[in-house]
């Protein structure tokens, strides 16, 4: 058996479930990886799951305002990943529609 094969075969055994695993949704995604930047899995999954509680859609981000994104963010810190994550989210909805 070749490397990448034991490779998948240690990940089938030993993944985690993980939120950003199940869907195919790339706002929920992209979220994923920003809150991931800079922060351990174990304390990222409650945030991701409460900003994607407080903003399920790309839409919902982009139409809040500020202070609510940052009050979700709260505690996580670099808060320019949040600020970014918002701008993006309007670029994105008011430029192209959404995703």
């Amino acid at each position: 058996m070749d490397f990448k094969n034991i490779l998948a075969l240690w990940y089938q055994q030993n993944k985690r479930d993980l939120p950003w695993r199940e869907t195919s949704d790339p706002y929920h995604i992209w979220v994923s990886e920003v809150i991931l930047q800079q922060t351990r899995v174990a304390q990222g999954l409650g945030y991701y799951q409460r900003f994607i509680e407080s903003f399920p859609t790309i839409i919902h981000l982009a139409q809040a305002h500020e202070d609510e994104v940052l009050k979700i963010w709260q505690g996580l810190g670099y808060y320019t990943r949040a600020r970014n994550l918002h701008k993006g989210a309007q670029l994105i909805t008011n430029n192209y529609g959404g995703v």
